[in-house]
């Protein structure tokens, strides 16, 4: 049996943007013939992006993909690549299906050779959970795939396949195959990466051969893919894997002798803090580049929720390109000012200084407004002032709320929540601080000043719209809310569970309360990178208008 190479090409796509995509892949398809490859995979949906949700159902857009597709096949033939075999994701043909009472598309991964079209595989299953929506928009399918290249013959699936048990990977077992080729759009979520090698390892056991793994990198509105494609032998060992939340082309030989595999460099894992980290700069980056912004605004308080968000935002486009506004009240601190301003200056961020108790007191002299409503006037003064330098000046507004404020509602819609994009949405508090402290280490190793000014890490956190406020004078510590809140929101688990895990009654009844009273406003929050199992949104769909509360016993 020949020896041959394959080539995985680990590439950041945009939804919509054909003509670009299709670029890509003649690239990393010259790329990879340049380093000798036979055979180049590229990840699911390649040509349109992933996900396309409701574009799958229109024609115009079916039409782009599929002439764009015919034109990449064409161009590798007079580029002089037509004997190499590229694997590619794409939309397929419109085909009845049982399921749907209107005919649907397939996900569908394609062979091209010698400027055609000579093999194709439509996913068998459509994930229907979490942020997924396929069943919806696709039809299945139902044969299997198995291409010969050089003699050697490679069996194809397409993501979702290989985490159900049965169907086509069983199929492949009794088809003889040398590798197992699965094109992936498989988006992060914290811990995610050993359960893929671990599924991998089993499948690649269950053929009796490779499963090279190819998934894809980059933002796509809440999604982050965080590539990490790899290589398991058929003893499930990993061969070869690509670093995560970068593009890479990644080479691996199917070597002659089955029993002795090739092996090729492992990328280092990443602990649970500098992949979250990444995920949130590689989220950020692809929303600001795939949206059109070059430069990006937020308020700066001093606190360490603006001063992280700030840093991840240096990261994704560059401090240059990052603005920065303190709007002090007459209830800021002078240490929030003092801290505000440092950050701006160790992450090189345009810094801007504009008071709100004018703009307040003139609304005071109409409204006469106090408690909670004179404290939300002023986080919606701050709100309309950023929203206004957005329209003035093309920048992209970053609300810099996190998670467990977003669950519990301690936030002030169109205030403090306005924005295009928030980049902690699903980061709980804990985290922000936890993750503040790893990139200040990491500045640290680097031999470079730490982002965040310390204080802005020690100092107790405050929203600063009244007198000595601090958060912990309506909520929780934030260690133990985080617990709570992990339980209820992310486990489901109900006011006897709570109990049952020794939580205190009062606290378990007013952070429920809390969380089932905010539900309208999460719905508004601005979306933001997924980085956990469930995050807001898509992953967690509950009513607004909602009567049930936890029973009491």
């Amino acid at each position: 049996m020949a020896e041959i190479r394959i080539a995985l090409a680990q590439i950041d796509t945009c939804v919509g943007d054909i003509d670009n995509n299709a670029r890509t892949i003649l690239e990393r398809a010259q790329q990879a013939a340049g380093a000798g490859a036979d055979v180049v995979v590229l990840p699911e949906m390649t040509v349109t992006g992933y996900p396309i949700e409701d574009l799958a159902l229109r024609a115009s857009f079916q039409r782009g993909a599929h002439a764009a597709l015919e034109q990449v096949a064409a161009d590798l033939a007079s580029r002089g690549l037509g004997s190499l075999t590229v694997v590619v994701g794409t939309v397929g043909a419109t085909r009845p299906s049982s399921d749907h009472p209107e005919p649907r598309p397939t996900n569908r991964a394609v062979v091209l050779q010698h400027g055609a079209v000579v093999a194709s595989y439509d996913k068998h299953h459509l994930p229907n959970y979490g942020v997924f929506d396929e069943f919806r928009i696709f039809a299945p399918g139902h044969e299997t795939c198995v291409v010969e290249v050089r003699g050697r013959r490679l069996g194809l699936v397409v993501c979702e396949d290989i985490w159900q048990d049965g169907g086509p990977v069983a199929q492949m077992a009794a088809e003889g195959v040398d590798a197992l080729l699965v094109l992936n759009g498989s988006p992060f979520e914290e811990g995610k990466g050993h359960v893929r090698t671990e599924l991998a390892a089993r499948r690649a056991r269950e053929v009796g051969a490779p499963l090279v793994y190819v998934n894809m990198v980059g933002g796509q509105d809440d999604l982050v893919f965080d590539g990490g494609s790899f290589v398991v032998g058929a003893d499930g060992t990993v061969l070869t894997s690509a670093p995560r939340f970068v593009e890479h082309l990644l080479l691996w030989d199917l070597a002659e002798d089955a029993d002795a595999p090739h092996r090729g460099e492992v990328a280092p894992e990443l602990d649970q803090d500098e992949e979250i980290y990444r995920a949130l700069v590689t989220g950020l980056t692809g929303y600001v580049r795939k949206n059109g912004f070059r430069s990006v605004v937020l308020g700066l308080s001093g606190g360490i929720d603006s001063a992280l968000v700030a840093a991840v935002a240096a990261d994704a486009v560059g401090g240059e390109n990052v603005v920065g506004v303190s709007m002090p009240s007459v209830y800021s601190s002078e240490h929030s000012k003092d801290d505000a301003k440092d950050l701006a200056e160790r992450i090189g961020a345009t810094y801007r200084v504009q008071p709100i108790a004018p703009m307040v007191d003139a609304f005071q002299g109409e409204l006469a407004l106090d408690g909670v409503a004179a404290e939300n006037l002023q986080a919606r003064v701050r709100g309309m002032i950023l929203m206004a330098l957005s329209n003035a000046e093309g920048h992209l507004v970053l609300a810099t709320g996190n998670k467990s404020e977003l669950a519990v509602g301690y936030s002030t819609i169109y205030g403090d929540a306005v924005g295009g994009y928030a980049p902690l949405k699903d980061v709980d508090k804990s985290r922000v601080w936890a993750l503040s402290r790893w990139r200040n280490n990491l500045a640290l190793d680097r031999g470079e000043i730490p982002p965040i000014p310390e204080s802005s890490i020690t100092k107790p956190p405050s929203a600063e719209l009244r007198p000595g406020q601090v958060d912990q004078d309506s909520l929780p510590p934030y260690d133990l809310l985080d617990e709570v809140l992990d339980a209820y929101i992310e486990h489901a688990e109900g006011r006897v569970e709570l109990l049952a895990r020794g939580f205190d009654a009062d606290v378990v009844d007013r952070v429920l309360a809390l969380v089932d009273q905010a539900e309208w406003k999460r719905r508004q929050y601005p979306l933001g990178p997924k980085v956990t199992a469930l995050a807001f949104g898509r992953d967690r769909r509950l009513p607004i208008t909602s009567r049930w509360r936890e029973p009491l016993s």
